[in-house]
């Protein structure tokens, strides 16, 4: 079994920096792929970022692509997101998973484990 904690949420203005980290506990996940997800409130969980095992291969979704961008630590078995330029439609929960398969999947069907989320509050 993988826990997964996710930290870093709060609120910020506008056009701010948020870094939102995930750390894993239970066994490593240096060889899963890792991805974060939000979820707005009434809005379906939607995929915002993944990476492979070895930190080489990144996917985001066109909504973040170039504001945010996804990295890992498997030393300290940690995903990190660094979101730039916030705007206030990026408020959500925002989720971490993980997955044992290879590739960069954008569902979360794909996603085995998940943490409980971080609130993300971006004001206007």
């Amino acid at each position: 079994q993988v826990q997964l904690v996710e930290s870093g949420g709060g609120l910020v203005q506008a056009g701010g920096s948020l870094r939102l980290s995930c750390g894993a506990s239970g066994r490593t996940v240096s060889s899963y792929t890792l991805g974060w997800f939000r979820q707005a409130p009434e809005k379906e969980r939607e995929f915002v970022a993944a990476i492979s095992w070895s930190g080489r291969s990144t996917s985001y979704a066109d909504s973040v692509k170039g504001r945010f961008t996804i990295s890992r630590d498997n030393g300290k078995n940690t995903v990190y997101v660094q979101m730039n330029s916030l705007k206030p439609e990026d408020t959500a929960v925002y989720y971490c998973a993980a997955d044992l398969n290879a590739g960069l999947p954008r569902t979360v069907s794909a996603y085995e484990y998940w943490g409980q989320g971080t609130q993300v509050t971006v004001s206007s």
